[in-house]
């Protein structure tokens, strides 16, 4: 077990419909990280930006996107996360790929698509949730929209790390800082959200707020909103169980069936 992890967020603009050119720019935000980091995390569909036409950027799981995240992460040592669009069996998925420093790949596909702009019609939900065991540290990774559903984050695996990637827009961003910080203090753990910036090609607007919260909502980071930045926070393992044991609120929880 690895007592801190460090967490590289990497809160970017998108190049709409572009996986190459994102790949380019990320190729050089990824390399300009100088100090060893165990995880990066880039933003959803960090390929494309969030777009109903998944044939104008869907890959395939051994395609360009996914073997450049592996090369990365292998040439880093670090693993590295964020969502892209994949085609698998004729459907299509906002995939979140957890890519391990050996190369190894785990991946969750978005169970809450998003009804208001389409996606369910666009994307194929998924129906499992992903705990990644890393370095001794269990995560949990969703995507965006399944935020706004704390039933489906219920801390019921005593998971250290709950991580949301997204393109949460700026006319709803209240919504985006308040509910990152109530995952953080309702499931006693760390928290992060990592969200794009710039305008998309329906010319949506988005701010960033990426942020870091800890197990009683403090926050880690100080990304500046609105702009382009990557940012390296630490977590610790003793944070945890130091206010778990002290406050014993998970020990309290519901117990319940997810019914799908």
């Amino acid at each position: 077990m690895q007592e801190e992890l460090k967490v590289a967020l990497i809160q970017s603009n998108l190049v709409w419909e572009n996986p190459e050119q994102n790949r380019i720019n990320f190729t050089n935000k990824i390399s300009s990280i100088l100090q060893p980091v165990d995880l990066i995390i880039l933003p959803e569909m960090f390929t494309s930006g969030f777009t109903m036409h998944p044939n104008q950027a869907a890959e395939s799981m051994t395609g360009d996107t996914v073997l450049w995240m592996q090369k990365l992460a292998t040439q880093k040592n670090t693993a590295i996360t964020g969502s892209v669009v994949i085609k698998e069996n004729s459907n299509y998925y906002n995939r979140l790929l957890f890519v391990f420093p050996n190369g190894k790949i785990e991946h969750y596909d978005k169970k809450h698509t998003f009804t208001l702009a389409g996606e369910h019609k666009a994307y194929k939900a998924g129906s499992t949730v992903l705990m990644v065991d890393y370095l001794g540290w269990k995560i949990c990774p969703l995507v965006c929209y399944d935020l706004r559903f704390p039933v489906w984050a219920r801390n019921s695996n005593d998971y250290d790390v709950l991580l949301y990637v997204a393109n949460w827009p700026k006319v709803r961003i209240a919504a985006w800082d308040t509910l990152l910080r109530a995952r953080a203090i309702e499931n006693m753990s760390y928290c992060i959200g990592v969200n794009r910036v710039g305008l998309d090609g329906n010319n949506f607007e988005y701010s960033g707020h990426s942020a870091a919260y800890d197990v009683l909502g403090e926050r880690l980071d100080t990304i500046t909103i609105g702009k382009e930045a990557t940012e390296i926070v630490t977590l610790k393992k003793g944070h945890i169980s130091k206010y778990r044991e002290k406050l014993g609120f998970l020990n309290d929880r519901d117990q319940f069936t997810l019914e799908q």
